[in-house]
């Protein structure tokens, strides 16, 4: 600036600051910065002084280095696609909703499985008894993917598929089908996940170890590159990682860290960049740090570019980060659930002003149990006035040249490509998954989150702040589990009487050679077997015989929740009475963190027990997909005082009767259990009276259930 406008920016701005300092409290300029929990420092003004120097201020959206969005015209042409992920209990059910959605507004399909489906399991494996149809539709074949599809043009609607474990017969699946519904894979246009290191540190549901699944992953790159041009082989996904609890820069850092190694994977077989790169896609959970959202998609575009072209593609498309985002799930509370209408509301708007090329909205009711039709429907509808009421997408980017966005966008890139160089120096994702340090990276920063909710430092209104006197019920969708898996059953049956039984072997045999020898494509593989009616469980099977099945480390954070609570009201003393336990009973109250079935979902158990250690339990953790009876022997074992079931899939009517009739079938009915996560209130009596000491449903402070557990032990031991 010359030296005019110099001298009155520099007036200006003394006068501002007295200003300020007059309504600052006690004058103290410092009370008016926010400091985010990752370390951004949010000024409460932002200048021209602040974007002069930055790079990008001055680009267009459409061209290099994308920052402002993917497209030139973006939403002014062609606003974002409407997708609603949803799966519900059966094919057919499934079915019915995904078309009632494309005809009230929707334009594509979501598909969420059940968690046997995502672990490899078909229906009738003991292991997943309380698991089929829970949190998902249950899928064994393409008997029921051609049921799931029925109706739905695969050659006009694209179909993503949130699926990464059991990737292989799944895809296939969807492949068969197709065909069979007379559209060809080259027709095919939609996505599957196909992101397997994010499960190894968030969301669990893999089936096989690191170094064999990538290979699944590349063998799909390679196949669908070669055969589905229209269809995107890997949704590169932060979603779950800010949902375990990831701040910004973290879930931005290990998302784009996780795509560079799927490249690297991909090209590792030979595979040109620019022959599959142009089909890569990624996937944002946006939550309710606004500012911090918005920017944190438009880094991202601007580091993907550069990650691209360091490894050497060319193609302009290969350097275009284009994504998928979903409003927060974590974010939903119990608690005074209609507020969630406008938290999901808040962050749609974010991932738009962000840039997404599509969105899921989250229905209100989705921290109580699965959505009903009513509150799917004014999901969608958010999405829909947004797109068409509000006029925002009349305008492109409008954040651009904001001070404050453009300078937190270079600094959200700048702490994600720390982090990314960090993950470089270890020898890339994959090694950095494999240590475990990842996942202690995100689980830290889980339980400070929690840790600043329940000291009531983060406000959540109807939470921790603005509480209702009494809660209001809510209507809730049911699953009856045991109905919806006799029905898998009994189609199994039928799929297993009529088919070729030794073709069906023989194309397994084929698969498990393949993983032995390294030779082939998988994916073509099981889509020879899927023809055949082999089922998602024999492929997984078949590829378990070589790969086997991962298990994962339970370590735990330790100090982390107890520096950032901060000795609020209540927690030295109940410190006090922990200690007073170990004296009275000469050793301190010990528990144990279960997770009970197929549900990987572990950040509630995890933060729960760095609490609860912090306070000054003895706190083992379980593996990640007890039954009740392994549960009830390790609980045993361990000599605790109580078991701790964690819950979020909808399976806790079958599984927490279960490991209760077990610890008494094992002669140790005087361990409680206790029962945490997503639990309508419907259900709160059918679980006390099967025997549940305590039910803490989300929301409640870590401390007040660790109280309440120390009362019911004293109570068992009296």
């Amino acid at each position: 600036m010359n030296n005019n406008k110099a001298l009155f920016y520099q007036a200006s701005m003394q006068e501002w600051v007295k200003a300020a300092q007059k309504s600052a409290p006690q004058g103290n300029m410092d009370a008016l910065q926010w400091q985010t929990p990752d370390g951004f420092a949010l000024k409460a003004l932002y200048t021209a002084e602040d974007t002069k120097n930055l790079p990008y201020t001055h680009t267009l959206p459409g061209f290099e280095p994308f920052l402002r969005g993917p497209q030139a015209t973006m939403y002014a042409v062609r606003p974002w696609t409407i997708r609603q992920y949803a799966g519900f209990s059966t094919a057919e059910e499934s079915n019915a909703f995904y078309r009632k959605a494309l005809a009230a507004g929707g334009q594509g399909v979501s598909v969420a499985f059940d968690l046997a489906t995502h672990r490899g399991y078909d229906s009738d494996h003991p292991r997943v008894t309380g698991d089929v149809g829970k949190a998902g539709v249950a899928i064994d074949s393409v008997e029921d993917m051609k049921i799931l599809f029925n109706q739905i043009s695969l050659d006009k609607v694209s179909v993503s598929m949130t699926m990464n474990g059991a990737v292989l017969p799944v895809l296939a699946g969807y492949v068969v089908a197709a065909e069979e519904q007379g559209v060809s894979q080259e027709l095919l246009s939609g996505t599957i996940q196909n992101d397997i290191l994010k499960e190894f540190m968030v969301r669990n549901t893999y089936i096989y170890p690191p170094e064999p699944s990538m290979r699944i992953v590349g063998d799909i790159i390679e196949y669908t590159a070669q055969n589905m041009p229209k269809f995107n082989s890997i949704s590169i996904s932060g979603y779950h990682m800010q949902e375990a609890g990831a701040n910004q820069s973290l879930e931005l850092a290990f998302t784009l860290a996780d795509g560079k190694e799927y490249v690297k994977t991909a090209m590792a077989k030979g595979l040109n960049v620019d022959d599959f790169a142009p089909r890569l896609s990624f996937f944002w959970a946006v939550g309710m740090n606004f500012y911090l959202e918005i920017a944190k998609m438009r880094a991202a575009r601007l580091l993907w570019c550069r990650i691209m072209k360091d490894v050497g593609a060319q193609n302009p498309k290969s350097l275009i980060l284009r994504t998928h985002s979903q409003t927060s799930g974590w974010s939903l509370t119990e608690q005074d659930p209609y507020n969630n209408v406008v938290r999901t509301t808040i962050e749609a708007m974010a991932a738009v002003f962000g840039g997404t090329q599509s969105l899921h909205t989250n229905s209100f009711d989705e921290a109580i149990a699965l959505p009903t039709e009513f509150s799917s429907r004014i999901a969608r509808n958010t999405q829909l006035i947004i797109q068409e009421e509000t006029h925002i997408t009349n305008v492109i980017d409008p954040w651009a040249g904001s001070y404050m966005m453009e300078k937190i966008t270079q600094e959200m890139a700048d702490a994600a490509w720390t982090i990314i160089k960090e993950v470089e120096a270890m020898g890339g994702m994959t090694k950095a998954v494999d240590s475990g340090w990842a996942k202690l990276k995100i689980e830290a920063a889980a339980a400070q989150k929690q840790a600043r909710i329940d000291s009531g430092k983060d406000v959540i209104v109807g939470v921790n702040k603005y509480k209702l006197n009494t809660e209001d019920a809510v209507d809730i969708l049911q699953i009856d589990n045991v109905k919806v898996r006799d029905g898998q059953i009994e189609r199994l049956k039928i799929i297993k009487s009529q088919r070729d039984t030794a073709a069906v072997t023989k194309a397994l045999e084929a698969i498990t050679q393949a993983a032995q020898n390294n030779s082939g494509n998988l994916l073509d593989l099981s889509i020879k077997a899927m023809r055949l009616r082999a089922t998602v469980g024999e492929v997984s099977d078949a590829l378990e015989k070589v790969y086997g099945r991962h298990r994962a480390d339970t370590q735990k954070v330790t100090g982390v929740y107890a520096s950032a609570y901060d000795s609020a009201d209540g927690w030295d003393q109940l410190k006090k009475e922990i200690a007073q336990f170990a004296t009275d009973q000469g050793r301190r109250p010990r528990v144990m963190i279960s997770k009970l079935g197929q549900d990987g979902h572990d950040r509630g158990a995890k933060v729960v027990a760095t609490a609860f250690a912090d306070l000054g339990f003895d706190v083992d953790m379980g593996p990640l997909f007890q039954t009740p009876e392994e549960c009830a022997r390790q609980a045993i074992e361990n000599d605790v005082h109580a078991v701790g079931v964690s819950t979020l899939a909808a399976g806790h009517k079958t599984l927490v009767p279960a490991i209760i009739e077990e610890l008494k079938k094992q002669g140790a009915k005087d361990i409680i259990v206790f029962v945490g996560g997503v639990i309508p209130k419907q259900d709160y009596e059918f679980l006390y009276e099967a025997g549940v000491k305590g039910i803490y449903g989300p929301g409640t402070p870590i401390p007040a259930s660790a109280k309440d557990v120390l009362e019911n032990i004293k109570k068992a031991l009296a």
